[in-house]
């Protein structure tokens, strides 16, 4: 059979590009669409966040100034004394905590038959605690570290140390003996007995 084409004017197939033509203008339009739509949110987004980054400059320049008219009518003295106030106020819940009972029953405790405590001296110190400077008077050297050891075994006195060891008049000798003391530990620590 014969395929040929007998017209005057040869037929294309036309719808074939329309068909395509018309496909791709409805994507570009789709995707044009898409983008204005994009911008516009973009522009309103855009200009809400500027509206709202104005007013939070216009607040914090107000914040600035009511910080700097509260910082003129502040007056230092008074800061100072109210530190001073709120010290004193500290050390004397730290001095209260301090249970002069409690040492004494730890030292009775600790305190051999031949030492004799002549003096008590505490401190409160926010660093390092309660620190005591205890002055015995004992027989002899041993003695004194017999006592030094017994407090390192409560656990209630931390970094026992003796920095003067020396004879006295009567034969005997005296000592200075500095340590931090730890309540806590002195509460919930067992009890060495004398030697």
């Amino acid at each position: 059979m014969l395929r040929t084409n007998l017209a005057t004017r040869p037929f294309y197939n036309e719808r074939v590009i329309h068909f395509w033509l018309g496909v791709a203008t409805l994507v570009i339009l789709g995707l044009t669409a898409f983008n204005v739509a994009r911008v516009l949110q973009y522009s309103r987004s855009d200009t809400r966040l500027q509206t709202q980054s104005a007013r939070d400059e216009a607040r914090a320049d107000d914040l600035r100034k009511q910080a700097a008219r509260l910082r003129g009518s502040v007056d230092p003295k008074k800061i100072e004394f109210k530190s001073a106030e709120a010290r004193l106020a500290n050390e004397l819940i730290d001095r209260r905590t301090f249970s002069w009972t409690e040492l004494l029953n730890r030292f009775e405790t600790t305190l051999p038959d031949e030492v004799r405590i002549v003096a008590v001296r505490p401190k409160v110190d926010r660093n390092r605690g309660i620190q005591l400077q205890i002055n015995v008077v004992a027989r002899d050297i041993e003695d004194i570290n017999t006592f030094l050891q017994n407090m390192e075994k409560t656990g209630a006195f931390a970094r026992v140390i003796s920095h003067e060891e020396h004879p006295n008049e009567q034969g005997q000798f005296d000592a200075t003996l500095e340590t931090t003391y730890v309540p806590s530990h002195a509460a919930a620590g067992g009890t060495t007995g004398q030697q």
